[in-house]
């Protein structure tokens, strides 16, 4: 494991594998290093690149100084392009992949962007981000955890029999991050706006068997980034896999 400090002095775990042009990867909801699809996007990667995966704040081995702002998020991962020589690639998946779309519109250097079905759907739940902070400023981590996958349609008695598994006191100590998750995606159905303002290279891919709106969603955000490539990959999900998705980053960050 290696560090950055970012601005706040928050210190950010990641680990590098390989060598060539760095390529930063952007966990979504949940996901850190030890936990979640990234090792296998960075084994899939590290032949042709020098990949960093890295801990968002709050998750894995990465600190958490609070007050939480998506601004110091923002400051993490400059901090990241900095330790990578001062311009990188950028793959994000989901909310990660939101979290790109917001610093690349802040002048943060990324060369190339590729964002796995960013999550702006048109027809979120306006009742579950006052209910997510109700339930984690009561300390009711599982319960938070139980209303994002039912949010996300897991059925409720699929979820009732992973609260029992040893697994789930994992899921309970990223529970906090849920919000962060809900500040980088904001209000917006689609960010027309910040997406409008990505100036490189980008491509937006999704799941050809993903949920629509995922696929709506990404095929929107495709059309606001001026000269975005975008694609969908038969038979994916959102949880992509690294064997069908990972050729098409390479072939995308070669150019």
């Amino acid at each position: 494991m290696s560090k950055v400090i970012s601005d706040d002095g928050t210190t950010i775990a990641y680990e590098r594998s390989g060598t060539g042009p760095p390529v930063i990867l952007v966990d979504g909801a949940m996901c850190h290093r030890a936990s979640g699809p990234m090792r296998g996007f960075a084994a899939a990667l590290s032949e042709h690149f020098a990949v960093y995966a890295y801990d968002r704040r709050g998750r894995g081995e990465s600190g958490d100084t609070q007050p939480y702002a998506v601004e110091r998020e923002l400051d993490d991962l400059r901090a990241l392009v900095a330790a990578a020589g001062g311009t990188a690639y950028g793959f994000g998946i989901s909310s990660g992949a939101a979290l790109l779309i917001a610093a690349s519109a802040a002048g943060i250097e990324f060369g190339r962007l590729a964002l796995y079905e960013p999550p702006y759907v048109s027809d979120r739940d306006p009742s579950y981000a006052p209910r997510l902070a109700e339930l984690l400023s009561a300390g009711r981590n599982g319960d938070a955890i139980a209303l994002f996958m039912t949010s996300i349609g897991m059925p409720a008695d699929m979820v009732a029999g992973m609260r029992t598994q040893p697994f789930w006191p994992v899921f309970e100590a990223v529970a906090p991050t849920l919000a962060y998750d809900n500040a980088v995606m904001g209000d917006s159905s689609v960010p027309l706006v910040a997406a409008g303002s990505v100036t490189v290279p980008t491509l937006v891919a999704a799941g050809g068997a993903s949920p629509a709106n995922l696929r709506a969603a990404a095929k929107a955000v495709a059309e606001a980034v001026p000269g975005a490539e975008h694609r969908e990959l038969p038979g994916e999900t959102h949880d992509a896999s690294p064997s069908v998705l990972g050729p098409v980053l390479v072939e995308f960050f070669r150019g």
